[in-house]
């Protein structure tokens, strides 16, 4: 895929008509958490909920290029999920298509989870990530998380540790 034109793609709220792509870029990427198609379905259902959810795509626009190759969405690009509980967001989630990637769309994805956090007044952002996934780390790590801890042998297929990271959101969310 070409470089993607960052003037073309939008950030929006994710719909439950996205859940088939979203499942499709997911299973695309080995370093993603996979889900149930009804843990999707899940993040849609507001009765009874206890945790407020974030869930964000990225798409390109129309006439915006190419699309992500191994996506059925021929727009989709990439989604976030994050939940807020007790004043601190979680990321639970987050994929960039294959050959979307190093396009600053990660960034811009967590750069709106920080937005959201901030707006909520919470305290910090957490998320786990496995250690060999240096992309994501790197990509965390610019935007001011800091590694807090491990949890040995978290992830299956293969084996393998989480490294956790927090962000302490002390004031506005860009250093």
């Amino acid at each position: 895929m070409s470089p993607v034109n960052l003037s073309l793609v939008n950030i929006r709220a994710a719909i439950p008509a996205d859940i088939p792509f979203m499942m499709d870029l997911e299973r695309a990427s080995s370093t993603a958490a996979h889900w149930t198609e009804q843990q999707y379905r899940l993040l849609f259902q507001k009765a009874g909920e206890a945790a407020e959810r974030l869930v964000l795509v990225v798409d390109m626009l129309p006439g915006g290029g190419p699309a992500a190759e191994g996506s059925i969405s021929p727009s989709l690009l990439g989604f976030l999920i994050a939940r807020h509980v007790a004043g601190e967001w979680e990321l639970e989630n987050i994929v960039v298509a294959f050959t979307a990637r190093r396009e600053g769309l990660g960034k811009q994805l967590l750069e709106a989870l920080l937005a959201r956090a901030w707006k909520t007044n919470s305290e910090a952002v957490f998320l786990e990530v496995r250690e060999s996934n240096t992309a994501a780390r790197s990509l965390y790590q610019r935007a001011g998380f800091r590694q807090t801890g491990r949890r040995k042998s978290y992830y299956a297929e293969p084996a393998e540790d989480a490294i956790l990271y927090r962000r302490v959101l002390s004031g506005p969310f860009s250093q």
